[in-house]
């Protein structure tokens, strides 16, 4: 399962992206907002906007943990 690894948001207010912002300039969609809010997937269309944005990694902004039921079905 993927995870984020930071509060998203807070780091895009250390880079002047307020939600506000992010919406009425059309950075990123309400779904997606919502969906990184919620923790659900985004695409990786997305997560270039957000490393864009707060000049982070890939690794930096999310992880890769795997559930239990995961690693009886692909370990």
């Amino acid at each position: 399962m993927i995870y984020y690894k930071i509060d998203v948001f807070k780091e895009l207010e250390k880079h002047g992206f307020t939600q506000a912002r992010l919406k009425k300039e059309n950075l990123l969609s309400q779904q997606t907002i919502s969906n990184i809010r919620a923790g659900k997937s985004i695409t990786m269309n997305t997560l270039n906007k957000l490393c864009l944005m707060t000049r982070l990694q890939p690794a930096d902004i999310i992880e890769m943990k795997a559930t239990d039921q995961e690693k009886v079905i692909y370990y």
